[in-house]
């Protein structure tokens, strides 16, 4: 190829994707929580206790009028020897068919330092007014190590997670949140004598205006006797910034 096709080449992209990027719509969100959890249970497991606080922040880019968007979702862990973060990466597509919002999309869950963790998931969600139904489905051979894919022979894939929340304006600034969710594991996880179990959380979130919000809720999960203390309901504070 030439420098004169090259250019050409070059100039052609870039009228291809200046215009995408110029017209992408940038939000960034930090957070501090006194505990982090997931599916109802902790991620902080070293110790296991009421209060471990958590720093989380990410950054989400939207291409205007697309739908398409990507980001990244970040925060402290101690659940993994060797790794203290999980950095999340995801993309989809959200649209309208009718009254009813839909996103779908793919999300990998990365664990630097014990990539024995590193999960994928498909998902799709609808919203209708205040009530948001999620599920999720793991597409990576192991499902956060659970079933010890590498050395057990197991797998974890198709482990699958739905999730119904509701969230609702009360008041001026004040807005009610209530969340159901239910991870069924896959047949290899279940071979091990892991139970399939429920989460849940309750409570609302103050907004203070200018992005910044605090939240105060109530989250734990069934089977207790089985994950010990990581399900255990707790009371979780967050301050979140969003710009």
């Amino acid at each position: 190829m030439t420098h004169a096709s090259l250019k050409t080449l070059s100039l052609a992209l870039a009228a291809a994707i200046l215009p995408a990027v110029a017209g992408a719509q940038w939000t960034a969100n930090v957070s501090l929580t006194s505990n982090y959890k997931f599916r109802g249970q902790d991620q902080h497991a070293h110790p296991i206790q009421a209060v471990n606080p958590a720093i989380q922040g990410g950054l989400d880019h939207a291409f205007e009028g697309s739908g398409f968007y990507v980001g990244n979702w970040n925060s402290s862990v101690n659940w993994l020897p060797g790794n203290a973060i999980e950095t999340d990466l995801y993309g989809g597509y959200k649209f309208r068919l009718g009254a009813v919002d839909l996103d779908v999309g793919a999300l990998t869950y990365l664990y630097p330092g014990n990539t024995s963790g590193n999960t994928t998931e498909l998902y799709g969600a609808a919203t209708y007014g205040p009530f948001t139904a999620k599920y999720s489905h793991t597409v990576s051979r192991d499902y956060f190590g659970w079933a010890g894919a590498r050395t057990s022979g197991l797998k974890g894939r198709n482990t699958g997670y739905l999730n119904l929340a509701f969230a609702q304006e009360v008041a001026p600034r004040v807005t009610l949140k209530a969340a159901l969710g239910s991870t069924r594991f896959s047949g290899g996880i279940r071979a091990l004598g892991v139970p399939n179990y429920v989460d849940y959380q309750l409570g609302g979130a103050y907004d203070f205006g200018d992005g910044l919000s605090l939240s105060a809720l109530v989250a734990g999960a069934t089977k207790k006797r089985f994950f010990g203390d990581a399900n255990k309901a707790r009371l979780i504070l967050t301050l979140t910034k969003t710009l």
